[in-house]
């Protein structure tokens, strides 16, 4: 068996598509293609234009083939944790092994024991996610195979969300021409990218997740996500006054909060940060003119998510994590900060090729589905690994067949030899 596995993630949020091809290789996970695919199809509770969801899969996907030269029939999807609830079950069963000991088997057998639980009708069970396992009264996180005992019990949580969207949203996926492999809620994503799980078992770990039109709003504590809030307000509103105000495209404008607005200077300077022609003039916007213009509904923002974090700030100590396209704003932790009194920072991944807080999502899902896998026992790669290989290798068939090698050195060194 090859020890690389290459899986695609796919998120569909509120104003793009985000594809993302990655490889595990030994130890090591790399970044082979990103794509980003303007989409309005999505809105934060509800699939506004269907077609427009799959039109834009199918857009990501074709262009990330065309890049990898192999065909993607299989991604890993996240799913808004729109209406997120947890469920908290305790699963036992006996040890069916003839030495006594725990497998495998054991540990699926026990989450296919909760799959029975009866849960909200209007909800969709996401996750069935182990937390702790006993053996003799004693827990832990890992998985105690091997160890003899006569009965394994489990802690687990189901994780729900809103039935009619992921249902929906699967459907896009799959009219698409993709096989889903497995989903989980985007903030449990982010907090495996971010590792806020092994973070949360000594305080609690606040998730701001801030997209076009919602923040989501996850409690991670106990080494567990507790619940998830949507509020539909984030970075679109913020945007959207530069666009009433200077009839700026939205895309421009949004690029202007993240990148050109520091929210955090007391003194803001004069200089243009933008200029652009509107018929026979043009017209230019400076750092004060752009700061002074949406401090309004940054404030508005941190008031929000203020009053939403008051009662979990007072159960003791705690972080907040900003990420997801609002991720880039530029100050807006250190004024969240001062507004809280505890730690807040921006979470920007750190992987190469995906060092953007709006990808946090989708690269969690490479490490969730990789946690599953020893349960799982999962080997499919989200495309063909051998065409991929083949595609990608140095070798040509002259040199193959001649027994010389094909690599790139070695073409280099012919290029500066003159030969072809």
């Amino acid at each position: 068996m090859s020890e690389k596995q290459i899986f695609a993630a796919l998120e569909v949020s509120d104003h793009e598509i985000r594809l993302v091809i990655g490889e595990f290789f030994n130890t090591r996970f790399n970044i082979i293609k990103v794509e980003r695919i303007p989409c309005d199809g999505l809105s934060y509770d509800r699939i506004n234009d269907p077609d427009a969801v799959i039109s834009g899969i199918r857009a990501a996907v074709t262009d990330a083939e065309t890049m990898i030269k192999a065909a993607i029939s299989k991604v890993i999807l996240a799913v808004p944790s729109y209406k997120m609830r947890r469920y908290s079950v305790t699963s036992t069963v006996p040890i069916e092994g003839i030495e006594g000991t725990v497998t495998m088997q054991d540990v699926q057998n026990a989450q296919k024991k909760v799959q029975t639980v009866k849960i909200d009708p209007n909800l969709a069970l996401v996750q069935v996610q182990p937390i702790k396992y006993w053996v003799h009264g004693i827990s832990s996180r890992r998985i105690p195979v091997g160890e003899r005992t006569s009965e394994l019990a489990v802690d687990i949580d189901l994780l729900c969300a809103d039935m009619p969207l992921i249902y929906e949203l699967v459907g896009c996926v799959e009219k698409a021409g993709l096989q889903v492999m497995d989903i989980f809620l985007d903030v449990f994503a982010v907090g495996n990218e971010a590792a806020l799980f092994e973070q949360s078992v000594e305080q609690n770990i606040i998730v701001l997740k801030m997209e076009r039109q919602s923040t989501t709003l996850g409690l991670i504590s106990g080494g567990r996500l507790n619940q998830c809030v949507v509020i539909p307000s984030g970075l679109g509103e913020i945007a959207g006054v530069l666009v009433d105000k200077y009839d700026l495209k939205r895309d421009h404008a949004v690029e202007l909060v993240k990148y050109s607005a520091l929210l955090s200077e007391k003194v803001h300077s004069s200089n243009p940060v933008h200029i652009w022609q509107d018929g026979q003039v043009t017209k230019k916007l400076t750092e004060a003119e752009l700061v002074e213009s949406i401090m309004p509904e940054v404030d508005k923002w941190i008031e929000t998510m203020a009053k939403m974090c008051g009662g979990i700030l007072q159960a003791g100590r705690t972080t907040v994590i900003i990420t997801g396209e609002g991720g880039e704003m530029q100050g807006l932790n250190e004024l969240l900060h001062e507004k809280l009194g505890c730690e807040v920072r921006n979470y920007i991944p750190e992987t190469l090729g995906g060092r953007n807080a709006g990808l946090s999502a989708c690269l969690g899902l490479f490490y969730a589905y990789k946690d599953r896998l020893p349960i799982t026992g999962y080997l499919d790669s989200s495309l063909d690994l051998d065409q991929f290989l083949n595609e990608v290798s140095y070798r040509d068939k002259g040199a193959q067949n001649s027994g010389q090698s094909g690599t790139l050195t070695r073409k280099i060194k012919d290029i500066f030899n003159g030969k072809k």
